[in-house]
């Protein structure tokens, strides 16, 4: 069991009673849905944030009630997620299934107001080579997914995977597209521009693929290098406080997540894994979580914070950033 801390007045932040945390109940095979879950009550924003619609809204629709009601009993001791999987129409508990995609069916239930803080928006940019004719499509997004190499020989770099999902798209030969305004297929390019930066950014790796051959989806167990702090275009700077692993196959596999708290007291990390919780055996800093992260092939969705621009702002007596965020 994991200790916990309370924070400033007038804000949910008292996680539990008796100052821990405490573990969710599996009721099969639901590990997919415990991770997830764990990595929003650790997200005081988003916890706050469905509190308040609770609060405001005695009739809501929206899953933000059992969210409520689940937390609610989490900071009192082990939780049931029954209220979660009934909202949500899960009907066999003992079926493995995707961690990532529950966390977009839960977000897709619950009220803007939280969900906002998971949403951006992304506009891309099409352009003829031959007319310049520019059109943009805008759409929103609850994560960017990065596509793992094909060859392990070598880790993944998550930060080269965010670059390359922004660089510009050449689309020549056979993969000409079609412009209204010439008439006829053309080389063309497409930009990605991220035009509103969600508060919480999800990277999600895609490890589950369809193998066409066997006619089944398998896994990519491809090692990747997870950096803490990620920059992404227009310079926006986040920060990595959450991730959710999974070891094992498809069809037999489990699910877990490891956040930093949100107590004051420093990075302090707890991982969950079901009913059990466990606090990592230090504060670890920047240097040791890349130790304890870096090659791994266990990752599936990272959660970056955003960070904030007071942070960046220091005067000539305070040190560095990092050192302030991870020691």
């Amino acid at each position: 069991m994991s200790k916990g801390k309370s924070k400033g007045r007038g804000r949910d932040s008292s996680f539990t009673k008796d100052n821990q945390f405490y573990g969710l109940r599996n009721q099969g095979s639901t590990s997919y849905l415990n991770s997830v879950l764990q990595v929003l009550f650790m997200t005081e924003e988003f916890r706050e944030a469905v509190k308040r619609h609770t609060e405001d809204n005695s009739n809501t629709t929206h899953i933000d009630r059992q969210l409520s009601e689940l937390f609610d009993e989490l900071k009192k001791g082990p939780a049931e997620t029954i209220g979660i999987t009934d909202k949500l129409g899960i009907r066999s508990v003992y079926k493995q299934s995707d961690a990532a995609e529950h966390f977009e069916k839960i977000l897709a239930l619950t009220s803007p107001e939280a969900s906002k803080i998971f949403q951006g928006n992304l506009v891309h940019t099409t352009e003829c080579l031959k007319c310049h004719n520019r059109t943009c499509e805008e759409g929103k997004f609850w994560h960017l997914p990065l596509p793992l190499e094909d060859s392990c020989t070598q880790s993944y770099s998550v930060e080269k995977g965010v670059a390359e999902f922004f660089q510009t798209c050449e689309l020549k030969g056979e993969n000409q597209l079609y412009c209204n305004d010439c008439s006829e297929k053309w080389d063309a390019t497409i930009e990605c521009e991220m035009k509103h930066h969600p508060d919480i950014l999800t990277l999600l790796l895609k490890r589950f693929q369809f193998d066409y051959h066997y006619m089944s989806y398998t896994k990519n167990n491809c090692a990747v290098d997870v950096p803490y702090t990620l920059e992404v275009p227009q310079g926006q700077i986040y920060d990595l406080y959450a991730f959710v692993e999974h070891v094992g196959s498809l069809k037999s596999g489990h699910y877990t997540a490891t956040v930093k708290s949100q107590d004051g007291r420093g990075a302090r990390w707890y991982n969950f894994c079901d009913l059990s919780v466990e606090q990592l055996n230090q504060n670890l800093k920047v240097d040791n979580m890349k130790n304890f992260l870096s090659g791994s092939s266990s990752p599936y969705l990272l959660f970056y914070r955003k960070r904030k621009a007071q942070v960046l702002k220091r005067c000539k007596h305070q040190r560095p950033v990092d050192q302030q965020l991870y020691s």
